[in-house]
């Protein structure tokens, strides 16, 4: 018995990590400027900030594993390296954020550390979705192995 993976999917499943990480890192802004105009003190919109992207740092880690072994290499390849760029961004800002935040002062060092993690991140991303989306996908084969 074998099971067929359309172009569309693996096409989808390429560009699923870069595109959640876009959306992650492009809602935070948006919440910030949400909570300036509904005038939230200042720690609050900290915390509005950094929450679209610890959920998807936790959600990333299922995202992720989920791709990590799909049949196509090439999908496995985009994955990948989307994986680098989000988790190295993130773990650099665990080592860099605090002088990044220091540095801008308490009124703009989150948007400081999230715009060099977007930086990092975005244009990369924008990047690998791109290449998928024009990569000649192809219908694949994939044989279900029978352990007797």
């Amino acid at each position: 018995m074998s099971l067929t993976l359309t172009p569309a999917s693996q096409r989808k499943n390429a560009i699923l990590f870069n595109m959640a990480s876009i959306i992650a890192l492009l809602v935070a802004p948006a919440v910030w400027g949400l909570s300036t105009v509904v005038n939230l003190p200042p720690m609050i919109k900290y915390v509005v900030v950094v929450v679209p992207v610890m959920l998807w740092l936790a959600g990333s880690i299922f995202v992720y594993a989920a791709i990590a072994h799909h049949p196509n290499m090439r999908v496995r390849h985009f994955n990948k390296w989307a994986g680098y760029r989000f988790y190295g961004a993130a773990g650099a800002m665990v080592v860099f954020g605090q002088p990044i935040y220091e540095f801008f002062g308490d009124a703009y060092g989150i948007l400081a550390v999230w715009g060099v993690m977007a930086l990092v991140v975005i244009p990369w991303s924008l990047w690998d979705v791109v290449t998928a989306v024009r990569e000649p996908w192809l219908e694949l084969k994939v044989e279900e192995a029978v352990h007797g």
